[in-house]
């Protein structure tokens, strides 16, 4: 059975190839529904609503949850609330 902890783990390897940073501890992640083993849904925001590398990191989510064996997953992204920076982000970059 695949956990959410799993699909966490395979989204902190999709790497934001503007910032050099990971999806999830950018806090681009909002929800993780996993209805059954072979569907995922993921919840997801960018930095910003015109984000150029927001096609590269859908794909690159879908081949890490291909990785955990998944195919099918949906990726559905919302700007309300807008992004804005988790405080252990702001503490590790030292803001």
């Amino acid at each position: 059975m695949i956990t959410k902890e799993d699909v966490e783990a395979h989204l902190k390897m999709v790497i934001d190839p503007e910032v050099g940073l990971d999806i999830y501890t950018m806090g681009l992640i909002r929800e993780i529904d996993i209805p059954d083993d072979e569907h995922i849904h993921i919840e997801m925001t960018y930095t910003t609503p015109m984000c150029p590398a927001g096609p590269a990191i859908q794909d690159a989510m879908r081949e890490a949850m291909l990785n955990l064996g998944v195919e099918h997953v949906t990726i559905e992204v919302s700007f309300d609330p807008p992004w804005e920076m988790p405080e252990a982000l702001k503490v590790m970059m030292g803001l």
